[in-house]
């Protein structure tokens, strides 16, 4: 179905000799197009957008930048291909992950999908500004890491380098193919930062200055101004989208979506169900279709867990920003709670409705599963009502493992009342998130009026002033932080019991376990991006560095990224507000 048997066309720019970066090209793996239908039109017929039919992708060039520079490179990241320092130092790597330059044999491509986009159906979309380079077998995983990031067989990890940022394809509609230097810094750090906190996540291993000038209207308000450009580069074992699969189902293109499902199943789920010994080989290919669309319900749903576990709000939950690994995906407009707000969302494009808020995310991803189910029930075993069961179940599941998830973060075994009521609790009260439960493992649980007031001295720099938060929060604070109050005395009475029956060490652990000291704050990666549009990047530098181990005491420097969102920053632009071009 593909077309990769025939000749490809020589590149229209320049090739790295074979030994660049370490030998990698050696290491391409025929990838996510193998098995799937391109688009006629091949690369040497442009970028012209077009309503792309019958196919799963397009094959397209980078468009060459000015004058690619290397500004950071992220060694976890590299790991995964098995680049070293060397590599991630040397001039290969920005003319690689720019777009300047191609590796031997590499056959970049784009991919067509489709999606609903704040509740409607928007058609198709694709990849306008991201393209893939090829794939690569890196090298062995944990078990562990293999399953943070979706790797199907840890002895044998396939990693597909992305660009984000590289010029038009046939899906960039009007757009230009092209990202600014603040979005891609912010996907650098959240990503790389997602990986460190345990978050399933794609990758972030680059941040790349093209040298030009991109013409950007970040708020939508007729004011247009040219920021630096810059390419991200992305790893991912697939970024197969639900939308993926909505597109060809709307449009009664069975053969893609059955190849589509197909090669995602072969790919990045049965060799996983091999090693435990599922017998998936003696499935059918609609049985297996099945099983697949119940494995993709289970990864949203811990992705959701752990979103909520770390104060994460996406923002953009569209079906085509949701991934069939259960991956984080596309950092746009994305938010990390500083005060607690069940309600907020940062998303300027999503400010009167608030579909995408911190507190819905969980129902988001429920509707979302239920439009790919709709997509691919006539493809799959026991077809609409088997499927449907699998998203009935969906929800009550979610509740017990959130629920098992504010146990831990509160530092109890099991749940209870107190547990269940923490985030309500917490919602409107003017407290730091982060802070919050950081600061919970030093928590005093004296009893009486001395241990009240020893909690409420130990928990002051959690807390915003009025003047700290929005306009419309200040009216209920009085009222929210008296009931906030009310719950932390139950809730020591609770954990004084539960020491006195085990001990400090387990609730300690669970602790320490579940709530990092450090996550990457908006306004923390707004210095970082105002810095860099300056030309210092040591603030990039310092904040990656910090990040890299979130749960660690903190010391040094690293203490200082520990802290209250700052008053310029409570309506800054990149902080408490961002549209879908950030």
């Amino acid at each position: 179905m593909s077309d990769d048997a025939a000749p490809a066309p020589a590149p229209p720019l320049p090739t790295l000799p074979p030994e660049a970066l370490g030998g990698l090209a050696a290491h391409a793996e025929r990838g996510w197009v193998e098995g799937l239908p391109a688009d006629p039109v091949g690369a040497e017929g442009g970028r012209r957008s077009r309503e792309v039919r019958g196919a799963a992708y397009s094959w397209v060039w980078p468009e060459r930048p000015p004058a690619p520079r290397l500004l950071a490179a992220s060694a976890d990241a590299g790991a995964l291909l098995g680049l070293g320092a060397e590599e991630l130092e040397g001039e290969d790597l920005g003319r690689w992950l720019s777009g300047a330059a191609l590796l031997r044999g590499a056959r970049p491509y784009a991919t067509c999908y489709g999606g609903h986009q704040f509740g409607a159906w928007a058609g198709q979309l694709g990849d306008g500004r991201a393209l893939c380079l090829g794939s690569y077998e890196g090298p062995p995983l944990s078990a562990a890491q293999a399953a943070l990031h979706g790797v199907a067989d840890p002895a044998r990890p396939r990693w597909e380098v992305q660009l984000k940022g590289a010029g038009r394809t046939p899906y960039s509609r009007r757009g230009d193919g092209r990202a600014v230097l603040r979005s891609s810094l912010r996907e650098l750090v959240c990503s790389e930062a997602m990986w460190a906190l345990g978050v399933p996540t794609t990758r972030a291993l680059s941040l790349v200055a093209t040298g030009e000038r991109v013409w950007r209207d970040p708020l939508y308000d007729g004011r247009p101004r040219a920021e630096p450009g810059a390419v991200v580069c992305r790893l991912a074992p697939s970024f197969l989208r639900f939308g993926h699969l909505e597109l060809p189902a709307s449009r009664g293109e069975w053969g893609v979506a059955a190849a589509l499902l197909d090669v995602s199943v072969e790919r990045d789920f049965a060799p996983a169900w091999r090693l435990a010994g599922e017998g998936v080989d003696a499935l059918s290919a609609e049985e297996r279709r099945a099983r697949w669309f119940e494995e993709v319900s289970a990864r949203t749903l811990r992705l959701m867990v752990e979103w909520t576990r770390v104060g994460f709000v996406h923002a953009v939950m569209n079906t085509d920003n949701l991934s069939a690994l259960g991956l984080t995906v596309d950092y746009g407009p994305y938010g990390w709670l500083d005060d607690v707000d069940l309600s907020w969302t940062p998303n300027t494009s999503d400010a009167a409705e608030r579909r995408y808020r911190f507190g819905a995310q969980p129902l988001c991803a429920r509707w979302g599963l239920s439009r790919l189910a709709h997509a691919i029930a006539p493809l799959a075993a026991g077809g609409a009502p088997r499927l449907s069961e699998t998203l009935e179940a969906w929800l009550p599941a979610y509740e017990r493992a959130e629920s098992a998830l504010l146990a831990r973060k509160v530092g109890f075994g099991a749940p209870r009342a107190e547990s269940a009521e923490v985030l309500r609790a917490l919602d409107g009260a003017g407290v730091d998130m982060t802070l919050f439960f950081a600061a919970l493992r030093a928590l005093p649980l004296d009893e009486g009026a001395g241990g009240a007031a020893a909690r409420a001295a130990h928990l002051a720099g959690c807390l915003y002033a009025p003047e700290e938060l929005p306009a419309a929060r200040r009216k209920r604070l009085a009222a929210r932080r008296e009931g906030l109050w009310a719950w932390l005395e139950r809730y020591a009475g609770a954990a004084r019991a539960e020491v006195a029956r085990e001990g400090a060490g387990p609730r300690d652990a669970r602790l320490g376990a579940t709530n990092p000291a450090l996550t990457p704050r908006n306004f923390l990666t707004q210095e970082a991006v105002d810095a860099a549009e300056r030309g210092d990047l040591s603030p990039l530098w310092a904040l990656l560095e910090a990040l890299r181990d979130p749960y660690a005491p903190l010391t040094g420097r690293r203490a200082s990224f520990a802290r209250r969102r700052p008053a310029w920053a409570l309506e800054r632009f990149g902080c408490s507000a961002l549209s879908c071009s950030s």
